[in-house]
């Protein structure tokens, strides 16, 4: 029996199907995944006031939610394949409302911490299923422009997200951050009901138990290790406690998946050229672009001294480019191929990485000194990850294709965590170094308190500044060395007959 299937029934609606109205539904679910990993930023210090959280407290609000949908993407991705990607979908944009609801009400850590985490675990199964269903609707020249649209997704909804943050908590109060996803939620359940239909592996494996245990649990303790990093050291107990425990379990894993009659990843799908080029030159390029979010906001905010709304507006140019390019895109791909189409948005990236690495500094307008090095990096996200996220699965069957998205979407968690990992701890450390430096060069002491910063003499808070510029432009370069890098894995790896548009899929063995 064949392993390429179709999408099989009808929308319950027995109306004529649009697969363009199935993008759109999907796309909103995505974004909702996307808006969600931003938004919480520009409201942290807004809840932490409300709640009086620890520090600890208001970094697990990120970290909880990181945990749980970088653990269980690749579960996600394959229980699509085997129980249907539209039901799967369903699944996760109802758990993930329902956990937005809970988030809202929250009157504690413990109680927004663990619906966080729930919010995770509804995007480790929404967001592969989303795109499986995208590979399994689309064939040919039309999935490189339905790829065009998912691929700016990512960037436009992370801008969007600070942007829609900082109106909410301007206007209204934290709690709407996570009610505005309510109502979208509802909405994208009763769409996908009425017009996705249903599609699955023909031969559908039994799920691989012990495969999910060990895969699971490794993802969760690498994720978990490498998000106690900045606030404990790479050294630390906890972090190589953690890291070992990812090591043995995902070495069992791999074991495993080699003896398992219905794997839950076939080894074999990284034998496919077009599948472990994607990921290759993808886990670079999000370990380097997918940060820039983070310390950019930081730098309006603490050293440019922006408010959250005026944050927002500032990322409004990134949104339009990346629009923009979304458009440029999805008519490069088929016409330059995906290698030249990854070249052009790596190299532009690197120029927004490296234009913010060298001009970055206390004194810095936001034109041309933000705004033309952020272009450019719209840009860059625009033509690395439509082309990347194309070739990803383009050659993959529909069979697996759940696994390649959720492998995919694993890629993009694992790659942005570690790369914020190793920037922002080369940025701690060398903001440490530098301010301890110009500190004893003046003769003056820096208070510890952000309370007692507030209150310090103009000449400290920019000392202050000014070392926390240093860093974060160290960060910066070596962001945009890993583009560099990025950028000769794909000159090495990709390959446009990887990704010939009307190619049929191979069986993965």
């Amino acid at each position: 029996m064949s392993t390429l299937e179709k999408p099989t029934g009808e929308p319950t609606t027995g109306g004529h199907h649009n697969r363009w109205l199935v993008l759109a539904i999907v796309c909103f679910g995505q974004l909702m995944v996307i808006l969600d990993a931003t938004i919480v930023n520009v409201a942290l210090p807004a809840i932490q006031t409300d709640l009086n959280l620890s520090p600890e407290g208001l970094q697990w609000i990120v970290n909880g939610y990181t945990l749980a949908f970088g653990g269980f993407l690749l579960l996600g991705g394959r229980l699509g394949d085997i129980y249907g990607r539209r039901t799967i979908f369903i699944a996760g944009v109802a758990v993930f409302t329902i956990a937005s609801l809970l988030n809202g009400l929250a009157q504690s850590e413990a109680q927004l911490v663990g619906a966080r985490a729930l919010q995770g675990l509804g995007g480790a199964l929404l967001s592969p299923a989303a795109l499986s269903i995208i590979t399994t609707e689309f064939q040919g020249p039309d999935r490189a422009k339905a790829m065009s649209v998912w691929g700016a997704i990512a960037g436009l909804g992370a801008a969007l997200g600070l942007l829609l943050g900082g109106v909410l908590v301007k206007f209204t109060s934290w709690e709407w951050i996570f009610f505005v996803n309510v109502p979208v939620g509802v909405l994208v359940i009763a769409a996908a009901v009425s017009q996705i239909r249903e599609s699955r592996a023909e031969d559908a494996p039994a799920l691989d138990v012990v495969g999910a245990i060990t895969a699971t649990g490794g993802l969760v303790a690498l994720v978990f290790g490498i998000t106690q990093t900045e606030s404990e050291g790479w050294g630390s107990s906890i972090v190589l406690i953690s890291l070992g425990i990812a090591a043995l379990l995902l070495v069992t894993f791999f074991a495993v998946e080699r003896r398992h009659r219905d794997p839950l990843v076939p080894l074999g799908i990284f034998r496919v050229r077009s599948v472990s080029a994607a990921n290759s030159v993808g886990l670079l390029a999000f370990a380097a672009i997918f940060p820039f979010f983070f310390f950019l906001s930081l730098f309006l905010q603490q050293v440019l001294q922006y408010d959250a709304l005026k944050t927002g507006f500032a990322f409004l140019p990134f949104s339009v480019a990346i629009i923009l390019t979304a458009t440029v895109a999805s008519q490069a791909v088929p016409k330059w191929g995906v290698r030249r189409s990854a070249m052009i948005g790596t190299g532009a990236a690197f120029i927004g990485m490296l234009g913010f690495g060298l001009l970055l500094d206390a004194d810095l307008n936001y034109f041309p000194g933000v705004f033309i090095p952020m272009v450019f990096l719209a840009i860059g996200m625009g033509m690395t990850f439509v082309p990347l996220t194309f070739l990803a699965t383009s050659k993959v069957p529909s069979s697996e294709a759940g696994l390649a998205s959720g492998l995919f979407n694993t890629t993009q968690q694992i790659g942005g965590a570690i790369g914020l990992a190793i920037l922002a701890t080369l940025a701690s450390d060398r903001y440490a170094s530098t301010l301890a430096d110009k500190a004893t060069s003046a003769g003056v002491a820096v208070p510890e308190s952000q309370a007692a910063l507030a209150s310090a003499p103009p000449e400290v808070q920019a000392l202050v500044a000014q070392s926390l510029v240093d860093g974060w432009s160290l960060a910066f370069l070596v962001g945009a060395g890993l583009i560099v890098l990025g950028f000769i894995a794909g000159l090495i790896l990709i390959h446009d007959e990887d990704a010939d548009l009307d190619a049929a899929p191979a069986h993965i063995g």
